[in-house]
């Protein structure tokens, strides 16, 4: 019987949509005439055939109802969802119809046709009209998708009655992979009552409930819940069975309804950020509202979302620098789909391509002078630590000589605006990569003092959560691949700011400069990689698996720190850090060393990467960075290589 119910059903699916809307119609006007037929039985107590005028009040059931179901939108309507709205369309027509046929028969009335027959059939109708739509919802909606659902459906939970939930628990009412089997809620006033059919759970033994239950997933519907509220929530179910899905915050949701489609995995951004500060909009778009902006290394994780605010602040043109073909690529398409589908009013901002390098001074100048660039947002570097750390010359004419070409250019270009993207990792540097990007404070700090008239500036901060370079991607995949999690030292510790509020900030720090200033970004706690690798694995809805659990999934392994790593980042160099007009926003002071004599430095160290002399460039780093305090050996490929040297380990 199943498969032949699903052979019809499928069968009546695949219909046109214009012959399904026909079948309806015949259907109703069936109902139409038998609901008079049955109106004279039971007003007669026997079948009769129609005579005369009693013709009439079988052709007026039609002619009256069809046109008002047409008008009411009864067969726009898609029978197997047809829900709330599509059965008040059902009242409503019959309703319209009763009330004509009643008017012609009860109150005018019509030979041989019994008054009672215009109030009798009015209710048939509504009662067969009702019940068809009904048969047809069950047979073509919940019954079709019974037989067909894939395996079975997961149990869920949605963690919030509010209205996101219950647009969360309407929006599912129709999933073929997920059973809504009731809310959670911390407002006592709500536990124990039901709504839409739905029980409303106690939050405070989630976990239970979620054995008892065997729920798989938790639906959080908190939108506008703190991070300090969603983390306490996620702590609480985090060792359960059940994974944590979220729905996107307030500001997304204020946008359009909630629908399935929204609800993702529960990152680690969304335990590990922060709530954001409102942004000054007057900061935000002063030096970026109809200029022409330039963003160096547009095509790498920060460079792009900068690329990405920028747009939303409405630059004339924005120029994307970047000398990697696929990641200029990359983020051109990405901005453009962008552009297409946020409309930043007004007219649409030119977004260029353009492939250069910053250490190319002929190329740089070119573009400068053929755009003339207002601001110039400098996010070209190489910055993964144990890489520089094994090609320091390369390091060092990227982060130093190309920030000082791309600066001298844009001074005598004639920019107006030049903003240095910088790390921690230039405070008190143990690396190479550290220590070149405080060259390039350094040779900001000294253009700076000259008084030019472009204005220069710096902004330092830590990880930003999902960059190329941070570990919570890498643990993402170790974890996909069933792990173990590799972490460098149980110790280490780390700050996390998002990409989009780090960009912001620089953004917003880069409009209060007025010349060689060094701001850092407040970034919050720092956080213990190893808790961080423990809450991922659990949050996968696996456990971690060491000698109290050697039964668990995913285990944490230790692999120690590589050349140049440090165990704790510091933001600031030890000067008392000044505060600004912005809460996350701070000012250091950083000792400089003059223009003349960073020339003389700068010269030195052109000869001997040019004869890759490693010991000259170890030397001439710790000279012009007194606070460079190595951590590991020269490890340089090249250098080790023709030496016949193996990598100290």
């Amino acid at each position: 019987g199943e498969v032949m119910q699903a052979k019809i059903t499928n069968m009546f699916l695949t219909i046109p949509r214009a012959q399904k809307r026909l079948i309806a119609l015949s259907v109703d006007v069936l109902i139409c005439l038998a609901t008079v037929a049955i109106a004279y039985y039971l007003r007669l107590n026997s079948w009769i055939f129609p005579q005369g005028w009693q013709w009439l009040s079988y052709a007026a059931a039609v002619i009256i109802a069809v046109p008002l179901f047409i008008t009411f939108g009864l067969y726009r309507a898609i029978f197997r969802y047809a829900g709330w709205g599509a059965l008040m369309a059902v009242v409503r027509a019959c309703a319209t119809a009763g009330i004509v046929y009643a008017l012609i028969f009860v109150a005018i009335g019509v030979p041989q046709v019994p008054r009672t027959i215009g109030l009798i059939q009015p209710v048939l109708l509504f009662l067969g009209v009702g019940a068809s739509r009904a048969m047809a919802r069950y047979w073509l909606g919940e019954g079709y998708t019974a037989l067909f659902r894939m395996g079975p459906r997961r149990q869920v939970l949605i963690y919030g009655a509010g209205s996101a939930g219950r647009q969360l628990a309407a929006a599912l009412s129709n999933s073929d992979e997920m059973h809504v089997l009731g809310f959670v809620d911390d407002d006592r006033t709500l536990q124990g009552s039901v709504l839409n059919g739905l029980k409303i759970y106690p939050s405070d033994n989630v976990s239970q409930l979620i054995e008892t239950l065997f729920i798989d997933d938790i639906l959080l519907a908190l939108p506008s819940a703190s991070r300090r509220r969603r983390t306490e929530i996620v702590t609480a179910i985090r060792s359960s069975r059940a994974t944590i899905r979220t729905l996107p915050g307030l500001i997304d949701l204020a946008q359009g309804k909630v629908t399935v489609n929204d609800l993702r995995e529960l990152d680690i951004e969304d335990l590990l950020g922060r709530d954001p500060v409102e942004p000054d909009k007057l900061l935000l778009s002063r030096n970026i509202a109809d200029k022409t902006v330039l963003v160096t290394g547009a095509g790498g994780s920060i460079g792009g979302e900068l690329c990405r605010q920028i747009l939303m602040l409405k630059p004339k043109t924005l120029l994307l620098l970047e000398k990697g073909e696929y990641s200029l690529y990359t983020i051109h398409q990405e901005l453009t789909t962008f552009l297409a589908d946020h409309d930043v009013g007004g007219e649409q901002p030119r977004v260029i391509p353009l492939l250069a390098s910053v250490q190319d001074g002929t190329r740089i100048r070119e573009i400068f002078r053929a755009w003339k660039p207002d601001t110039i947002y400098h996010a070209a570097a190489y910055k993964h630590v144990p890489l520089v750390e094994h090609n320091p010359g390369e390091g060092i004419r990227n982060n130093v000589f190309g920030t000082l070409t791309a600066a001298r250019i844009a001074q005598e270009e004639g920019v107006s605006q030049f903003v240095l993207i910088s790390t921690d990792k230039a405070v008190r540097p143990t690396n190479v990569m550290g220590t070149t990007k405080r060259l390039a404070e350094l040779v900001l700090q000294a253009i700076a003092a000259n008084n030019p008239t472009t204005v220069f500036s710096m902004v330092r901060f830590g990880n930003v959560l999902g960059s190329s370079g941070s570990v919570v991607p890498l643990f993402r995949k170790q974890i996909k691949a069933g792990g173990p999690l590799t972490i460098t030292h149980k110790d280490v510790t780390r700050y996390f700011m998002s990409i989009p509020e780090a960009a912001q900030l620089v953004i917003q720090a880069g409009a209060m400069a007025k010349g060689g200033e060094v701001f850092v970004l407040d970034m919050g706690d720092p956080v213990r990689i190893a808790d961080l690798a423990q809450q991922m694995v659990e949050l996968s809805g696996l456990s971690v698996k060491n000698a109290d659990h050697p039964e668990g999934d995913i285990e944490i392994q230790v692999v120690g720190l590589r050349p140049g790593e440090k165990l704790y980042e510091e933001l600031l160099i030890g000067n008392a850090p000044e505060a600004t007009a912005h809460p996350r926003i701070l000012k250091a002071n950083e000792e400089m060393r003059p223009l003349a004599q960073l020339t003389r430095d700068l010269a030195q160290f052109e000869i001997a990467i040019a004869q890759n002399d490693q010991k000259a460039i170890r030397q001439l780093l710790t000279s012009v960075v007194p606070d460079f305090k190595p951590q590991s050996e020269m490890v340089d490929w090249v250098y080790l290589e023709q030496n016949g040297l193996k990598e100290a380990g």
